[in-house]
Formats: structure tokens, sequence, C-alpha cells
């Protein structure tokens, strides 16, 4: 039997705002435990929440940004459930009434593009923390995270490959770095996803029972997860087993998931409008203000970059999936207009040496790397010491010129001096210079390499060739 995979994605996006939602605490990382809290977002007797504006607004803008439906009357709701890190033993949400709704965006995976629903969108506040000692059977909770603002983007059931998924989990995390509402960092859980999943025979229109995939931290764990959970569900099908709707977690030390707690329902939440805050209406005017501070966003960029560099798809893709990599892009490209070698140094020796570092650690600014690209063009480098100063710029930070100048990696371009030793080696090889005349012309690479132990490697490759078949044709 042949089954089809179905997967939806709930993202939960923490906002980038200053302060959280319903009071004043900061959001800053890294504090030390339970310092950013107050009675409101402790949820003692007497507070009162205040709804932080910033956050309408950058739901809105996400909402704009997916050609979704802004609700202009919404509302907040509690979801009740009680876990030792939600002081109040429930979290102020949205449900039947979210802000955002109906929206969609474009994947593409193996040359093939797929439009991918949005189902809603729906401002919340964020839980606790609990941090598990691993010496005792103790756990520590530190509140500093209650009360920052989510926003959780839940996606039709549209998804059919972990690989589909892991684009669209891209894409949307893509989108709110455009946009500059959420720092993506999914390392200290500012972005975090969790999966539903499940399979059907293929012809099959009812879904099949679903199981919840949680605790993984990034793209290539969500994807592993799923990958892992489509060829455990299968097993259990084609054994005549029936899946258990649950809540797994992903152990990626393991590669496998291990069973959490039995999946709940919208009805164990017992959501009912939240009575300490009023209804949001949001008017026209508010909106059309937000939609015109949009930035441009990927898919418009992916297309400029196209057009206006004349990339191939695969390079205007790569290049624009995060807005800090198409800004250092287009400023490298400003400073030396060579769009397509800019693209090659990037995708090849750039991401090579960041390996899974943020580009905002990386030490070689743009206009650095445009200099290098500058002296490659003007013969003053030849590729393979261009590489030799790019990992030394990244070490150091310098300008490529500096570089050239303390580790003497300048290219021999003078054709005097190289002229001079072309008639040495010539004269010093007359073996192998009489079979070239005699038609061996692959032994070129011979004389070149002679010239290139001769200059350390520093003599231009395209006057060597020029020299070498001037003297060797008299």
């Amino acid at each position: 039997m042949k089954f089809e995979t179905v997967i939806g994605l709930e993202i939960h996006a923490q906002l980038k705002t200053n302060s959280k939602i319903f009071c004043g605490c900061s959001t800053r990382f890294g504090a030390p435990p339970n310092t950013q809290t107050c009675p409101v977002c402790l949820g003692l007797p007497g507070t009162l929440p205040v709804l932080n504006k910033k956050v309408v607004e950058f739901a809105i803008k996400m909402g704009l940004a997916t050609n979704s439906t802004i609700n202009r009357f919404n509302q907040f709701a509690r979801k009740n459930y009680f876990y030792p890190d939600l002081p109040k033993g429930y979290q102020t949400s949205q449900f039947d009434l979210p802000i955002v709704e109906h929206g969609q965006v474009e994947i593409e995976v193996d040359g093939q593009k797929r439009t991918i629903g949005i189902t809603r969108m729906h401002m919340e506040e964020d839980a606790g923390k609990l941090i598990h000692d691993d010496r005792e059977p103790v756990s520590f909770v530190d509140l500093n995270r209650t009360g920052t603002p989510l926003l959780e983007i839940v996606s039709e059931p549209d998804l059919r490959s972990p690989a589909e998924a892991a684009a669209y989990l891209r894409k949307i995390h893509a989108i709110l770095r455009y946009l500059d509402i959420c720092d993506g960092n999914m390392q200290e859980g500012s972005f975090r996803c969790d999966a539903n999943i499940s399979l059907r025979p293929v012809g099959q229109e009812a879904l099949g029972t679903r199981t919840e995939l949680k605790n993984m931290n990034s793209f290539r764990n969500v994807q592993s997860a799923l990958e892992y959970e489509v060829r455990r569900q299968r097993d259990i099908l084609m054994d005549g087993g029936a899946i258990v709707q649950e809540t797994l977690l992903w152990d990626p030390d393991r590669n496998c998931t291990e069973s959490m707690r039995g999946k709940e329902e919208a009805h164990d939440y017992r959501y009912f409008p939240c009575p300490d805050l009023v209804p949001i209406q949001i008017d026209e005017e508010w909106i059309t203000s937000i939609r015109a501070t949009l930035p441009e966003l990927p898919e418009a960029r992916r297309q400029r970059f196209l057009e206006e560099y004349g990339l191939p798809e695969h390079d205007a893709s790569l290049l624009t999936g995060s807005r800090e990599l198409a800004d250092y892009y287009e400023q490298a490209v400003a400073a030396c207009q060579q769009p397509k070698k800019v693209a090659n140094w990037i995708m090849t020796e750039l991401i090579r040496a960041l390996k899974d570092e943020e580009l905002s650690s990386c030490k070689v600014s743009a206009g650095h790397l445009a200099t290098l690209i500058t002296m490659i063009e003007a013969g003053t480098l030849s590729g393979k010491m261009a590489k030799t100063v790019f990992m030394a710029m990244m070490a150091s930070g310098k300008d490529p010129a500096t570089v050239v100048k303390e580790q003497n990696l300048g290219q021999v371009s003078n054709e005097d001096e190289l002229a001079e030793l072309v008639r040495q080696i010539v004269a010093e090889n007359p073996s192998q210079a009489a079979d070239f005349k005699a038609g061996k012309t692959k032994l070129m690479s011979y004389f070149v390499g002679q010239l290139m132990q001769k200059t350390k490697g520093q003599a231009n490759p395209a006057l060597a060739n020029k020299l070498f078949s001037q003297e060797l044709a008299g």
C-alpha cells in the first residue's frame, strides 16, 4: 500500500518588542533568572494587563506580507492549562477571533513550486522556562520569558514531504527576518516549530491520525524528525497497527521520537474570551500606514536579482534567503560591479568559512570582499592566492591590501621581470622546448609550473602563458 504524507506546521515567532505583551518588563535574552518579571506577567491577584500596541502592528505586518486577511475585529481568549512554568494557570492567546487568517506563501522543492496555505496567525504570550538539573531529580523555573509576545503561525495541512516542510519553515523565517519583527534565533527559542504529521492511503480524502512533534530547534532537526516519523508511522500501518494520537519529543542525539503526552484538543483548554482585555478593532487607515512601511520581501527581491544582476535562479534564491545576506551581496556588487563573481565568492568561500555561524560574526566586510575581487580582476592576485588572502581576512578582519603586504602574496605582473625568467626556463629545458615546438602543446602547463616555482606561485598565469607562447614560437 502506498501512503501520502500530510504535514501542518505551527510556528511560534517571538516578536522583537522591547517590552512584553501585557506589561513593561524587558524581553532581553540572557538576563539572570527571574529578574525580568513583575506582578502583571506573574499573574498576581489585583493586576490587569495592558496590550502592547507594537505587537498588534507586527502581527498586521506579517499578515500583509503573506497575502492574508486582517480581521478588523479580533479578541484575546484564555487558554487554560496547568504547568510549572505558567504562573497564572492560563495563557492569554486568541482562539475563534484571531488577528490574521487565510494567507499563503510559495515554496520550491526540487524545481517544483507549490502554494502553501496559512490557516491563521494569532497573538499570545509565551510561558516561562523549566531548567532541569542533570545531577539531581529537580527542576528550576525561570519566568523571564513569561509574557514575551509571540505570533503563532498555523499552516494548512498542505505540506506533502519533510523537504517541503523545511522549505516552508525557511520561507516564513525569511519573511519574519525581512520584516525585522523576529530575530529568528532557533537556539535561543525565539523561533520555534511544532509539526503535525499523519499518513493516509494515496487517494483517500480523510486525514489519518496525526501525531505532534516538539523540541525541534533547527531546520535540519525539523526535517530529520519528520522523516523519522514518516518511517515510523508507515511501518505501523503496514503491519496492520493503528497510530496513537499523541505529542512526541524529538531526540536529536538518538535520532528518534519519544512519547511526551496524549494530544490535547481545543476543548481540553476550555477557551473563553479574556475578561481583562477589550476586543481589538483595526481601522483601514492603520493597515494602510503599516502597508506603506513594508520592505522589499524575499520573493520580490529574488525576482529583482534575476533581472537586475542576471543571476541564475539558484544563485538568486540562495542570496535572498536572508535579508542580511542579500544586503551584503548588494553592498559588495555596488563597490565592484561584478554581480556574478560576488555571488560565486559568497556562495562558496564565504558560506564555507562561516559554517554554521551567523553572517553578523563575519569579519570580512562587503567592501573588503569587493576590493579582493577587484584585485583579482586587475591581476594583482591570482584566484588561488585570493583564497589564501580571504581566509586571512576572515581570521583578522584586515583589508586585502594589508594582508597581501604583510604576507607578501601579491601577484607578479611585471612583464619585463617575468620575460627574463621565461627565457631562463626555456633555456634550462631544451628537450621540453623542442617537444613543444613539435606539437606537444600540453607541455605549456609544465613551463608555467616551473615559473610558478621560481616566483613562489605569484606569477600572473595569463601573462605567463602569453610570454611562454611568444618565447617558444621563436
